[in-house]
Formats: C-alpha cells, structure tokens, sequence
C-alpha cells in the first residue's frame, strides 16, 4: 500500500525485532500505538503498526480488539470462520450488520505518533465464501455496504481500494507524502510481513 512512496518498508523481523507484542489495550487505537511504540523502541526508526478487527451488530460489537483471538486463541481460519457464523446462526439477514476498523499508528524516532482511522460497513454473509487469505478469517463472512460479494471474492487490489485497512494507509500515505523528513527514509513495519 505504501509502494510507490520513496520509503523502504521493512518487516519488524527484518529490522532485528523477534519478541512479540502483548496485544491488551482497550481499543484499536491502544493496541495500534503499544505495537508502534514498541518497535521504535527497539529500533530507533519510523514505525507503522495497525490494529484491526470486526465490530458486529448483534453481538453487541465483538468481537472487536479480540478479533485475532475471537472464539479462543490458536484457531485456524475456518475454526474462526464456524464460530462466528454458528453465534449468527438465528439472527436475520436485516439484522447483521458489521463494522470494520483499522488504525495505523505511525511513530518518529523522537516519539511523535500520529493515528490514522479507517471503517467500512457491511453485513455478516450466512456462509463462508471466497478464498482465504492468511490471518484474515472474516474476510470470507464480510459483505461491504453496497457490494454482493465478500473481501474473500475480491482481488487485493478491489478489496484495498475500499476496505477498512485501505482507507486507514490511504490517510496515511496522503500525511507521507507531505512530510517532509519522508524523501527517503526507513520504515519499519509492525507485522511481521512489508505493508
């Protein structure tokens, strides 16, 4: 998402850091900017970390900032995928509406963080379909607003171009672009995969 910016973008494992993050703040924000904080600790670089998850209507919003350990930790794709559409198992179509977030945290080597937020809207289809991608179970259940079809039936670029990820590293990117200690620097990036 950031390619085309004159930035390396570098995993956290490239960047020397192996330790793992204990994900326990309250909110995406939270999470966001303990990972962002956390790495450029370590590394003394400009660091972008996000947090992410599903907020679904008739569950009173979870799973939300426990999305990745949603129905118990170590799941695997389909596990997660089950669980979910087994709790909306007796809830109507008009009834499950979901929402997705993202927050980046972007860090500066001095301590600087900004945050950047994005959300898209959309129901919990009745089935799993599509083709999963890895570490993202609900994008085979997720129908954004006005589409037929879930993240997981969507190409990475159709799916970037509006999901919730996508608008919050648009936003991001937009704020690079303008900033100018970004002509060519190094970023390192919280996941353990380049953005």
């Amino acid at each position: 998402m950031l390619k085309d910016l004159k930035v390396e973008v570098i995993s956290m494992e490239e960047a020397g850091v192996k330790d793992e993050v204990v994900e326990d703040g309250n909110t995406f924000e939270e999470n966001a900017l303990k990972k962002a904080r956390f790495v450029a600790k370590r590394t003394g670089e400009w660091v972008v970390a996000d947090d992410s998850g599903i907020c679904i209507d008739a569950l009173d919003g979870a799973p939300g900032i426990y999305s990745a350990r949603w129905g118990g930790g170590g799941k695997s794709t389909e596990e997660v995928v089950q669980f979910t559409l087994a709790k909306m198992k007796n809830v109507a179509d008009n009834k499950r509406g979901a929402l997705f977030v993202s927050v980046a945290a972007l860090t500066a080597p001095d301590g600087r963080v900004w945050i950047f937020m994005g959300e898209i809207r959309g129901q919990i289809a009745t089935e799993s379909r599509g083709t999963p991608r890895p570490h993202l179970p609900y994008d085979l259940v997720f129908i954004p607003k006005g589409r037929t079809r879930t993240f997981a039936e969507m190409s990475d670029a159709e799916k970037n171009s509006m999901s919730h990820r996508g608008r919050a590293f648009a936003k991001l990117k937009e704020y690079l672009k303008i900033l100018p200690v970004f002509s060519a620097q190094t970023m390192v990036d919280q996941q353990s995969a380049a953005v």
